[in-house]
Parts: C-alpha cells; structure tokens; sequence
C-alpha cells in the first residue's frame, strides 16, 4: 500500500516517527482498558520500532489540518524460520474517543494490502474473548477464528482465553 486510505474524515497512512508520542499513548489507553493485552505498560518508542515490521506499520489520522492519529496497526513476524516467512501477527489500537468511526476497518483494511502486496499469506491475532468488538472487527475483515487458547496467561492475576484469529489471503497461493 503506497498510496494513503482516505475513508471519510480520515487518512491512513505509513506510521512515522513523529506519530510515536500519540502511537504510545493509544497504545496505553487500549492496555488500561484490560482487554487489549496482557501487556499493561506501553514499550519505548525504541523497543516497539524494533519489534515492528517497518513495511506494515500504519497510523488512521483525522483528514484536515489537525492530524490527530486516532489508531494505528502494526505487525512482527511470527517466526524466523523460513517456512513462515508468509506469516505475520498484528496489532490494532483504536483510541477510545474514535472508535465506531470505522478507524479499525481502515487500518485492517491497508494492512492486508500492505501484507498482501508483499506476498504474506496469513495475518494472524490474539484477542481476548470479552474484546467483542475487536472481534466483530476481525471477523468484517475476513478474519476467522482457528480456536480458543485457554487460560493461556494471566493478566493481574487473571488466567485469561485468547481467541486466536487468522486472516488467510486469497491472492497469495
């Protein structure tokens, strides 16, 4: 994807560094809602760069003068191994105030071809059964669920399930 998504009232497009203050602080505000992860703090700037695929990395911003990133998606590779070398796992983190907006839908929407374009054939995620509207998301996007890891960690002394999703290409063979 090198052209930017326009859908109406916003833009998505390559993430920058410039985005990291506001890409972080959506990053947090998913993490405190307890539901997001079973991370509860934010990485540095320096450590999300590093874990992320530079190619499929994108920021949804409201279209016009302010700018404001809304969302962002980013993947990491599943495995070095070269047999999955066409696997990729992502993240999506719509702020709290845009969500409803269709910010998720717009950032699925540029990963996949972002990932599609590069020859990636599967996308996959975990998300937490309670999460229903990421779920609902995934599932728009053609996502489907492959099952239910139970009590696969424990989040603030919680064994949490997480439903793992994959999103198989229909173009790359």
């Amino acid at each position: 994807m090198n052209e930017p998504i326009e859908e109406p009232g916003i833009v998505v497009r390559a993430m920058r560094p410039d985005d990291a203050g506001r890409v972080l602080a959506i990053y947090q505000e998913g993490l405190d809602t307890g539901q997001a992860s079973f991370e509860t703090t934010a990485p540095t700037w320096a450590q999300f760069d590093a874990a992320k695929l530079g190619r499929h990395r994108y920021v949804a911003a409201e279209a016009g003068p302010s700018g404001e990133v809304l969302g962002w998606i980013a993947a990491v590779p599943v495995s070095d191994r070269c047999c999955y070398s066409g696997v990729v796992e992502h993240s999506v983190y719509v702020s709290l105030r845009a969500q409803g907006r269709g910010v998720g839908a717009a950032l699925l929407s540029a990963l996949i071809a972002s990932t599609e374009e590069e020859g990636i054939w599967t996308i996959q995620s975990g998300v937490f059964p309670e999460n229903t509207s990421s779920l609902r998301l995934h599932a728009k996007a053609g996502f489907r669920t492959v099952g239910v890891r139970e009590r696969l960690g424990r989040l603030n002394g919680r064994w949490r399930d997480v439903v793992l999703l994959e999103r198989r290409s229909p173009r790359v063979l």
